[in-house]
């Protein structure tokens, strides 16, 4: 590449930018110049998001929409790229791409060759489920707490090639790693080629031990592929000690990407054998690009993963560990002995994060939350028995404060008569 081109297509990644938003309400700061000593050092990454002020929201599992200074970035790349047009999309949008990919993959602990940018989660994974190379009477493995229209894809695949799907409930409180290691081992039989397993349970939050599963699978000869939805940006993890097969994430949810963003991860030499969905221009590329074709999309999105992970890296995606694993187990704990309430999260802090579940015996988990709403003024999402799980999911942020999930306790406590 030569020169001046290397350089236009720094300046337009947004590495020489000084995105600007306010820290506190007298005065602007860039991320960068917030106090990371400073007691009110949350304080100041929440006023880095224009908060809509009628509603507490505690909805952030389906997307944790974007800081300022990310918005900016991704308004500054439509900008960009509308007034370059053609020009880009024929020279520097696959070289940014790949820087793009590349820093992901740096997130996560994979090599760039192992990862690709896709929509979303459900276009990971089933990449992996349409192209895999089922033969008729193989069988998978899945859960039903898994996510719906993966399941959904699953059964096409049932339809399509002749395969059987056996179905495992995960315990939602277990005694320990091997109650759910066994409960998947059950399960296998001389069929098994594939079996899918959430990293983390979109449903409930819960973090299973996935190391110890993929270990288990592989042992019997079986591949592994995980459901990391809620898990890129969300909690500290390299997946290279994970040791799955296939890995399938959502960057607009926790990571904070623009909506369609997500990732898939295999591991290297597992791609060649998985047939690509769409045809890409080259056929029967050798490297995992072979399943990356979608015709012409959104390529502002794909230039906005580095401002995401330039925001996390900023904060300390460790630190943000803590401040998410803290605000869940703030308000969970104080309400999981009550009467009337049922926290359908595991209580041992290692096994979630920021993503809780709670119910109440008194009411629908889809009364529940439209009393929350409109009583209380707390935005959530019922989950009315997928996988026997019954209540509200409850989805703080690092910009949700205290105060705001002391509301919500005082809300579940009136709802439940504990008040």
């Amino acid at each position: 590449m030569k020169k001046r081109k290397f350089l236009k297509s720094l300046a337009f990644l947004g590495f020489s930018s000084s995105s600007l938003f306010s820290a506190k309400a007298s005065e602007i700061k860039s991320i960068s110049d917030i106090d990371y000593e400073a007691v009110d050092f949350w304080d100041q990454i929440r006023a880095a998001y224009k908060l809509k002020p009628d509603y507490i929201n505690l909805e952030n599992g389906y997307y944790c929409f974007l800081p300022e200074e990310t918005l900016e970035n991704y308004i500054k790349h439509l900008r960009e790229v509308n007034y370059q047009a053609s020009n880009y999309m024929r020279t520097v949008q696959w070289e940014n791409k790949a820087k793009s990919v590349a820093m992901l993959a740096e997130l996560i602990g994979a090599s760039p060759e192992q990862v690709i940018l896709t929509r979303n989660t459900t276009e990971s994974i089933d990449l992996i489920i349409s192209g895999y190379p089922w033969k008729d009477g193989d069988e998978a493995i899945v859960s039903n707490q898994d996510y719906g229209s993966l399941l959904n894809m699953f059964e096409l695949a049932e339809r399509r090639f002749g395969i059987k799907v056996r179905r495992i409930d995960i315990p939602m409180h277990p005694e320990n790693d091997a109650e759910i290691v066994s409960v998947y081992e059950k399960a296998i039989t001389p069929k098994t080629k594939l079996m899918m397993v959430p990293h983390i349970v979109n449903i409930t939050g819960h973090i299973l031990p996935v190391r110890k599963i993929a270990d288990m699978a592989h042992s019997h000869g079986v591949e592994i592929m995980l459901d990391g939805a809620h898990a890129v940006g969300h909690f500290d993890f390299n997946i290279s000690d994970l040791d799955c097969d296939y890995y399938g994430s959502s960057l607009h949810k926790w990571l904070s990407v623009p909506l369609g963003c997500g990732m898939l991860y295999v591991k290297k030499g597992k791609s060649q054998q998985i047939r690509p969905l769409l045809a890409p221009y080259e056929l029967d590329q050798k490297t995992l690009l072979n399943l990356n074709h979608t015709g012409t999309h959104a390529v502002s999105t794909d230039l906005s993963v580095i401002d995401a992970i330039n925001f996390l890296n900023k904060m300390g995606s460790q630190r943000k560990d803590e401040r998410l694993r803290y605000i869940q187990r703030y308000w969970s704990d104080q309400v999981r002995e009550l009467p009337g309430i049922n926290v359908n999260t595991p209580k041992e802090p290692h096994r979630s994060c920021a993503i809780a579940n709670v119910g109440l015996d008194a009411m629908s988990p889809a009364d529940m939350a439209k009393t929350l709403m409109e009583k209380y003024q707390i935005f959530t999402v019922g989950i009315n028995g997928a996988g026997g799980v019954n209540g509200c999911r409850i989805t703080p942020n690092v910009y949700t404060s205290e105060a705001e999930m002391d509301q919500f306790v005082q809300a579940l406590k009136e709802m439940s008569g504990n008040a």
